[in-house]
């Protein structure tokens, strides 16, 4: 009985070299169901199901660059089912010839590029030392958060992130201990929010981003809470490449009203599968790496339950000035760990 599914996706020099026909055989005699596919920007994406054990034996298979491939870097996560898939099959781009042509062409760019690009699924962002950048500058704390969190600057990390292959990007906003701020600038920061939001709102059809709110819904100002539900719903059609947004958000405050969200639907027994099925965000893969700007390190109680196995990066620089290089060489960072998830 199927009861898991793996999605992979595969980086490295994997177009142009039989390299579906090979996982697709690979599957067969591991009896797993699902696909392997192409994709433009010379990955290969893989959809397994079957028993861990099996998947785990692909996952591990594919390490070793089976066949004439050269498997650079792995990204996977694991999640239910939504429908049982039977067989295995490659999917193919149009026609054979078209599909041949495309892969040939992702060969040569591998064979003509020597960078790696292993890079984080998810990848969350606690932008700390707003109010320090701006002291240093003689200025109130809001000129930090106006500056940190500009359309410009989002951009950018966005764009860096997109290129990358990151497929989910968390950013931490408000945190459940920050009402405890000074009135004008928790004013200030809502009323930037709000402006932020809106903008973000006009470009979504342009960047074709998903934009979802995690975090208590009960508390921030109704004006901002209602340009955040329009934000969800304009923008939940996309899926390639999702931001979540973390306003009113504490890790342990996640917790309790998953918690709580599971006594009311009646459910006596609680496991680790119906707690992250309760979270804000059940669909997101765990976290990859978290980095925290300004230098202060420890978490804060950001996601700690899809954070258990993250790579941890602090940066001495303020968020203000965490930009798209400096986002980069986190991205490089992650490139060079070893991750083991306890084997």
């Amino acid at each position: 009985m199927v009861n898991h599914e793996l999605e992979i996706r595969v980086l490295g020099r994997v177009q142009g070299v039989r390299f579906r026909q090979i996982i697709s055989h690979k599957a067969l005699s591991l009896n797993l169901g699902g696909h392997v596919m192409n994709r433009a920007d010379g990955s290969v994406e893989i959809i397994a199901q079957g028993t861990r054990e099996n998947l785990l034996s692909l996952l591990h298979w594919l390490e070793d660059s089976p066949g004439f491939s050269r498997v650079n870097g792995i990204n996977y996560h694991w999640h239910p089912p939504s429908r049982v898939l039977s067989e295995f099959c490659v999917i193919k781009q149009a026609s054979f010839i078209v599909d041949q042509a495309k892969s040939f062409l992702n060969l040569g760019r591998n064979l003509f590029s020597r960078k790696k690009h292993i890079f984080p699924v998810h990848v969350a962002i606690i932008p700390d030392g707003n109010r320090r950048w701006a002291r240093t500058r003689g200025q109130e704390p809001q000129f930090g958060h106006y500056t940190s969190a500009s359309f410009q600057h989002l951009q950018s990390l966005f764009a860096v992130a997109k290129s990358s292959g990151v497929r989910y990007l968390t950013l931490w906003g408000f945190s459940t201990e920050n009402w405890k701020r000074a009135p004008a600038e928790k004013k200030a920061l809502f009323a930037l929010l709000e402006h932020g939001v809106k903008r973000l709102r006009a470009d979504s059809s342009v960047n074709k981003i998903r934009f979802r709110h995690l975090g208590r819904k009960d508390r921030l100002p109704p004006s901002l809470l209602r340009e955040l539900g329009f934000l969800e719903q304009e923008t939940e059609k996309y899926s390639e490449f999702n931001v979540q947004l973390c306003l009113d958000y504490g890790g342990s405050d996640e917790l309790v009203r998953a918690v709580n969200k599971i006594i009311a639907s009646g459910k006596r027994k609680i496991d680790e599968s119906a707690l992250l099925h309760a979270l804000d965000a059940p669909d997101a893969p765990p976290v990859d790496l978290v980095i925290r700007t300004s230098g202060e390190q420890r978490l804060s109680g950001l996601m700690p339950l899809q954070s258990a196995y993250a790579e941890l990066y602090f940066v001495p620089v303020h968020f203000p000035d965490f930009d798209a290089q400096a986002f980069k060489e986190a991205l490089d960072f992650y490139g060079m760990r070893q991750r083991r998830f306890g084997n």
